[in-house]
């Protein structure tokens, strides 16, 4: 009871309102009526509805000029024709005549008042609201239409409340002649008869109608005589019907809508490609592929590294060898002039340690180039890593020696004494060194640099390069390195002032700072490069380190050596010696 007293207030709020539109004072034509035992409504639209934006609610008058609605009228007239057939009947409903109410429903508010009018009592404008609709009788027995979704869900909830039928349930009882035609439904109220299919042919001066083809059931048989239908067009070809043209190649559809064939035509993007057995969706290619932006297939990507035979390879390989070269001819030349004061000066045999370290991380740059393999990424950085901490460890001692001999030893005669006898520079160089070697083995074993094949730097390369860049061990032994290069710099730049034959201040300051700008110029260019030649940039940053360490510290002693023999004698050390002296009695 709920539910039908939800139906009556809104049916008594339907009647408010179409009393406060004036639908009531609106009369219909003697045309669209037609008097009988039993009445049935028709609702067509036979006037098309105003159009418009409405702002509130307003009645909308159907006979309005240039509004005839055609489709409407087939409807109207296709009701009249059917109940007029079945009164002039000898079998159908004898000793009954129908009759018809015929309504215009050109808009919302006339359907809402030519439904109201129905569910009125017979010969009166009032509908009885009543708490048994079964005993209610409006002037109708059934509503046909209308025939749009909105209006007929308005017309449904004003009529179901009075249990008025959208259908005839008679109709399935129907079966009669009809121009020598049986016409017969079945449960669901479908004709069981047949059709023919007829198409317009206006090729003559007058329009024909031709018959192409049938359906007739049961069974379900749709017969079409193709060769009977006429295409309007040239040489009678059947006109397609699509929505969208093909994609270019590389295009996939991606559906507009709800139907397949209209969709739009979009590009596959960089590294997936169109298979033609699935038009809609782009497959993306394998690792070792790529495909451009619209390709309709992958390709193979290309295999670059560093090779040897590449001319920056030859440049590199010739700077890294003639270095090796230069490092073995002074360790050759130190070695016959070993006894001269310029050798012992230098280090003596510290020197040939120096060379060699020199020479090993030298050694460690060739395995920079051809395809990385374990062996070659375990080496190449460690052996460079070491070497260079061996030579800075040794340049360091050495600077602070010359320091402290000519500036304090005087002071601290017992610290000095000690420090000589207990072989402090080799216990330093030692120590240093074996330092940053337990670095390099805690690197190499916890994170061991592997080949790797890049594929995220270039869509169309694999870069084979090592892991070892970005490791904290490559990160820790090359901030030891630093350090190393800092204190070197320091006892360097302490000793400036230095008898000139042991005066290595400009030299080494120089070698050092082209140390730091050559490894500052190779991280910069890291952060912002990761292709194939970033190797080769890693091997000219070491090369400099090697190349100005060795030029800043040995190149002037083989100077002195071959060039000048006459500065190679004590006589002149130990004049320079006794000008420093003087020089700091006065001071």
């Amino acid at each position: 009871m709920s539910l039908l007293a939800a139906h009556l207030v809104s049916l008594q709020l339907s009647l408010s309102c179409c009393w406060a539109l004036s639908c009531h004072n609106t009369e219909s034509s003697p045309d669209f009526s037609l008097p009988g035992d039993y009445l049935l409504a028709g609702l067509f639209p036979l006037h098309s509805d105003c159009p418009g934006v409405r702002r509130r609610p307003m009645v909308t008058l159907c006979d309005r000029p240039n509004s005839f609605n055609g489709h409407g009228y087939h409807l109207f007239q296709a009701m009249r024709f059917g109940i007029e057939e079945i009164n002039n009947s000898t079998t159908l409903l004898p000793n009954v005549t129908l009759g018809y109410q015929l309504y215009d429903v050109c808009s919302e508010s006339a359907n809402v008042y030519a439904t109201l009018n129905v569910l009125s009592t017979l010969g009166t404008h009032h509908i009885e609201i009543q708490a048994d609709p079964s005993h209610y009788s409006p002037a109708a027995l059934a509503v046909i239409g209308p025939d749009t979704t909105n209006h007929a869900a308005t017309a449904a909830a004003l009529l179901s409340p009075f249990l008025v039928p959208v259908l005839l349930e008679q109709i399935r009882k129907v079966n009669f002649l009809l121009h020598e035609d049986t016409v017969i439904f079945n449960d669901n109220g479908d004709p069981l008869s047949g059709y023919d299919i007829i198409a317009w042919d206006w090729s003559g001066p007058k329009w024909t109608f031709r018959v192409i083809g049938s359906s007739t059931w049961p069974p379900v048989q749709l017969d079409i005589n193709k060769t009977k239908i006429r295409w309007h067009g040239e040489d009678n070809q059947v006109p397609e019907s699509v929505c969208s043209s093909n994609c270019l190649e590389g295009h996939q559809r991606v559906v507009v809508g709800f139907y397949h064939c209209c969709f739009e035509c979009v590009p596959c993007e960089a590294g997936t490609f169109l298979n033609k057995s699935d038009l809609h969706s782009c497959q993306p290619c394998g690792k070792e592929e790529w495909a451009p932006e619209g390709s309709e297939s992958c390709f193979l990507r290309t295999v670059v590294f560093l090779t040897w035979h590449e001319p920056i390879s030859w440049v590199l390989l010739a700077a890294n060898t003639l270095l090796l070269l230069l490092v073995a001819g002074t360790a050759g030349l130190f070695a016959w002039h070993l006894d001269t004061p310029v050798v012992r000066s230098a280090g003596g045999r510290l020197c040939f340690f120096m060379l060699g370290s020199l020479a090993g991380g030298s050694c460690g740059l060739y395995g920079f180039f051809g395809e990385p393999t374990l062996a070659t990424c375990l080496l190449r950085q460690g052996l460079f890593a070491l070497g260079f901490a061996i030579f800075l460890s040794c340049l360091t001692i050495r600077s602070f020696q010359l320091v402290f001999i000519f500036k304090f030893s005087a002071k601290v005669p017992t610290f000095y004494q000690a420090w000589v006898q207990n072989h402090g520079p080799r216990l330093f160089v030692v120590i240093s060194s074996m330092a940053q070697l337990l670095i390099c083995v805690t690197w190499l074993a916890v994170w061991t640099p592997l080949p790797t094949r890049e594929y995220q730097r270039f869509p169309q390369l694999v870069v084979l390069d090592c892991t070892e860049a970005n490791s904290p061990g490559f990160m820790v032994a090359f901030a030891y390195n630093g350090l190393l290069s800092v204190s070197a710099f320091a006892c360097s730049y302490l000793g400036k002032d230095l008898p000139e034959n042991y005066n290595e201040a400009k030299c080494v300051t120089f070698s050092l700072l082209l140390n730091f700008v050559s490894w500052i110029g190779f991280f910069t260019t890291a952060s912002v490069y990761q292709g194939k030649y970033l190797p080769a940039v890693n091997v000219l940053a070491a090369l400099s380190s090697l190349s100005s360490g060795f030029s800043g510290y040995f190149l002037p002693k083989c100077y002195v050596i071959l060039c000048r023999p006459d500065l190679n004698s004590t006589e002149h050390f130990q004049a320079s010696i006794q000008d420093y002296t003087r020089r700091c009695g006065s001071t």
